[in-house]
């Protein structure tokens, strides 16, 4: 009996691996040695994405994943329910400027895939339309990346992209005439500000618009371009080929801009990963020298992260020296002095400081308690600081969109409550609707969601704090599929807000689980520094002891347990699920870090090396190693369901990081499980395009809720 029953498993195991026909992914050995180990890859020439032979794999596999989510029940009701939940906003404005008494904004009214740009005369002058990137260029899915207006407010420089690409075209629009000037920058990581006289503007020059280029965004600068100017003789304004002194480093990007509150200086920086700035200055009489004499504003030893105000000389800026939890401080632009800065908001011990913004008379600090905002105004005139009574609780922002003025924005949202935006008078403490975004009444279902704010035990005892959405009445018998959601990098964390995407699941009788996991700020720098290089791993193991806590409370149980990382959240899921497969009946990585060891060499990888390091170092190529999900897949495991999702136009996470993970996994894998590589040819790392973003999750969301036995997500008959 005992051997007609292993047999019939035997049996059961081999009818369920052969149901999935994967496109064939062969093996090539190929090995790295670093400090006297070898680490083997073989599938390294997956790498080479620009080439026939990768190309034609990435569209197997792509028309395989299609055939088989094409086939799923649910998927084309969630995608439709997003839209129409989206079509319920009469519309959505947001990045305000204000130049010259005109405001510029973008507008997505409901049911658009995309946002227009419009202006006003006056906060509340009639509306009129600038620019439609839907009509601009027929046959072109093109977004909006950027506006910025001249000072003056007479002229638009308009950065738009093609189909998710994180590459902008630069045009300049005449406010006035409604016209584009024959000024056209090509391709470029962005638009950097205009001049004060309103003649030339800043761009980021990077070398290659191809996001398959490891070397394309290396040694960027940023030039400056007069307007009517040839481009061919475009100033290297600032970067390492003209400053090399100051030994910027090629991964990151120079910038340069002019502030309106801060008149008699010039300023530039570093951009990178790297949270604490490096930052430079001189006087505006030097704008157009052939050789500008910088100085120091700050570097990363002065530990300044988070938010930077400066007006008129005074600098004000959030710190984490000496205060694990943040403080702001102050500083003179005549003598910066951050070591002996005079602190203007103490640390608290039980709230972090989130970021700092400022009005004419005001500047507000917002901290966190790990789930609700507290906002605080700091009095320039008077030195003193006030609470801001906020209408009701939850993740609060402030938006100054003219600081010459106290009137400002505050949006307030939670889990289960939907955006609100209010007028704020920062002179008055008064709140009134706001003039813009209106609040949104959802169906009932949506009014009805439970939120619980409890801590996991980690398996180092730390304590993570998790918050868990559900319908109210839930059964606690391990029968409810969860979906489990976390990032854990950066030092960014996952703050409360209303989802329509994780709340459609709620509704749908799916318990969502957000994880705080380390690698985020939500208990501090600390906590960001604990999940951070050599101590990344606390973020996947933080992560699955929240899954294990989940099933141990009969939330779910481990054949109804998804995961999902997207992005350097690759990183968290694909350790989570080679490391504890049988945890989790099915997982997502969306364009997700999942060959850590090789993330450097891709087109956006050198400018992350200070967050997750370099094989060139002993002690971080070991961490790259135990962060690399790729290469801790063991082939006989019982995996779960894996979908891996790139984007052909993604430059900061190339699509071969995730497809090299889906090969080792379906080479590897003997559950019988599906494992998928899904590429978005109409994608980058992201797209405003709504109807990509819909189509791409209820694809991602319908896959995993199947593969944990969702009634409504089963194959069609």
């Amino acid at each position: 009996m005992k051997t007609l029953l292993t047999l019939c498993c035997t049996v059961i195991l081999l009818t369920a691996s052969a149901q999935y026909h994967y496109p064939s992914t062969k093996m090539e050995d190929s090995t790295n040695t670093y400090f006297g180990i070898t680490y083997h890859d073989p599938y390294r020439w997956l790498e080479h994405i620009e080439t026939p032979v990768v190309e034609t794999w990435f569209k197997q596999q792509a028309i395989y994943t299609d055939s088989i989510l094409n086939n799923l029940n649910g998927r084309d009701s969630l995608m439709a329910e997003w839209k129409s939940l989206d079509k319920l906003r009469p519309s959505v404005i947001g990045s305000f400027a204000w130049e010259g008494g005109r405001l510029f904004y973008r507008k997505t009214l409901a049911g658009e895939n995309v946002g227009k740009v419009f202006y006003r005369e006056g906060m509340n002058g009639q509306e009129q339309l600038l620019f439609d990137p839907t009509s601009y260029i027929p046959g072109k899915t093109l977004s909006v990346q950027s506006i910025a207006p001249s000072f003056d407010g007479k002229k638009l420089a308009i950065a738009y992209a093609n189909q998710g690409a994180e590459v902008s075209i630069i045009k300049i629009l005449d406010v006035d005439t409604k016209q584009f000037s024959q000024d056209s920058i090509p391709p470029s990581a962005g638009f950097g500000g205009w001049t004060f006289d309103n003649k030339s503007f800043m761009y980021q020059w990077i070398k290659s618009a191809d996001s398959k280029d490891p070397t394309s965004r290396l040694s960027s600068k940023t030039k400056m371009h007069a307007l009517g100017g040839d481009i061919n003789n475009d100033v290297d304004y600032f970067s390492n080929a003209s400053y090399p002194d100051l030994h910027i480093d090629p991964s990151v990007y120079p910038y340069t801009f002019l502030d309106e509150d801060s008149k008699n200086y010039i300023f530039a920086g570093e951009g990178s990963v790297q949270n604490e700035m490096t930052m430079f200055y001189a006087p505006i009489d030097q704008l157009n020298a052939s050789k500008i004499q910088w100085q120091v504003l700050c570097t990363p030893a002065d530990k300044l992260v988070r938010g930077l105000v400066i007006k008129n000389d005074d600098m004000y800026a959030i710190t984490y020296n000496g205060a694990k939890n943040y403080k702001v401080v102050y500083s003179s632009l005549k003598h910066p002095d951050w070591s002996n800065a005079t602190t203007v908001a103490a640390e608290k011990a039980d709230q972090t400081i989130e970021s700092i913004a400022y009005c004419k008379d005001y500047m507000f600090i917002t901290y966190s308690d790990g789930i609700n905002n507290f906002i605080s105004k700091y009095n320039f005139g008077t030195k003193k600081t006030t609470e801001v009574k906020l209408p009701f609780s939850g993740t609060a922002g402030v938006n100054c969109i003219d600081t010459k003025s106290n009137n400002c924005l505050v949006d307030i949202t939670s889990w289960n409550k939907p955006t609100t935006e209010f007028n704020y008078n920062a002179e008055t403490d008064a709140f009134s609707p706001s003039n813009f975004n209106k609040p949104v009444v959802y169906p009932v279902p949506y009014q009805d969601i439970v939120v619980e704010e409890v801590q996991a035990k980690g398996e180092d005892g730390a304590m993570i704090p998790l918050s868990i959405i559900h319908k109210k009445g839930i059964k606690m018998d391990g029968s409810n599929v969860c979906f489990m959601d976390a990032y854990g990098a950066y030092g960014i964390s996952m703050t409360p807000y209303f989802s329509t995407r994780y709340n459609a699941l709620v509704v749908r009788g799916v318990v969502v689980a957000v994880p705080h996991v380390r690698g985020g700020s939500e208990k501090g720098e600390a906590w960001y520094k604990a999940g951070y290089k050599t101590s990344k791993p606390n973020t996947w193991k933080d992560f699955i002891s929240c899954g294990e806590y989940m099933v141990s409370k009969g939330y779910t149980s481990p054949q109804k347990l998804a995961g999902m990382g997207t992005s350097a959240g690759g990183v968290l899921i694909s350790r989570a699920v080679t490391e504890r497969p049988d945890l989790f009946a099915a997982a997502i990585c969306n364009v997700g870090c999942a060959n850590a060891m090789r993330l450097e060499f891709g087109s956006n990888g050198p400018v992350n090396i200070p967050e997750f390091g370099t094989v060139q170092d002993s002690v971080e190529c070991k961490a790259l190693y135990e962060m690399d999900g790729m290469q801790h897949v063991k082939s006989g495991t019982k995996y779960p369901a894996v979908i891996c999702v790139g984007g052909w136009n993604d430059p900061r996470v190339v699509a071969w990081e995730p497809g090299k993970f889906c090969a080792a996994l379906q080479n590897a894998s003997t559950s019988g499980k599906p494992v998928l590589m899904k590429i978005n040819y109409d994608n980058g790392h992201f797209t405003e395009d709504k109807s990509v973003t819909f189509a791409n999750f209820a694809n991602m969301f319908s896959f995993v809720l199947w593969q944990c036995g969702h009634p409504d997500f089963q194959p069609k008959k």
